[in-house]
C-alpha cells in the first residue's frame, strides 16, 4: 500500500517563505523515480489545483504561472521525497498542498498540509 504524507504547510505572512515536503512510502526508490511527480494546491471552495510538476529526470516539467519565479521543486529519489520551496508567498497561495505522481492511475491522497498566508 502507498503512503503518502504531506508536511511543512503553517500559518505564515505575506512575504514568508515555507518548504513543503512529500514522501512517499511503500515503493521502491525505482518505482518512486520513474515517475514525474506533481504539486497540487487546493484553495478555499475550488478544485485541486495543479502548481508544479517535476520530471522523473529533475526537470521542471511545469510550474503555474503565478507561481513561477516564487516556487522550486525538487526532488530526492533515495528519499523518496518531493519538495516545494515557497518563497514570497501571497494570500492566493492559501490551501491545502497535496502531490502524487503523474499517470493515469494516482496512488492513493495523502492528508495534504495546510498552507495559510495571512497578515
Amino acid at each position: 500500500q502507498v503512503i503518502i504524507v504531506e508536511s511543512g504547510g503553517d500559518l505564515v505572512q505575506p512575504g514568508g517563505s515555507l518548504t513543503l515536503s512529500c514522501a512517499v512510502d511503500g515503493v521502491s526508490q525505482t518505482v518512486f523515480s520513474v515517475y514525474d511527480m506533481d504539486w497540487f494546491r487546493q484553495s478555499p471552495g475550488q478544485q485541486r489545483q495543479l502548481v508544479a510538476t517535476i520530471t522523473d529526470e529533475e526537470r521542471v516539467g511545469f510550474m503555474d504561472p503565478s507561481v513561477k519565479g516564487r516556487f522550486t521543486i525538487s526532488r530526492n529519489n533515495v528519499k523518496k521525497t518531493v519538495y516545494l520551496q515557497m518563497n514570497n508567498l501571497t494570500l492566493e497561495d492559501t490551501g491545502v498542498y497535496s502531490c502524487n505522481k503523474r499517470a493515469e492511475t494516482l496512488w492513493s491522497w495523502g492528508q495534504g498540509t495546510q498552507v495559510t498566508v495571512s497578515s
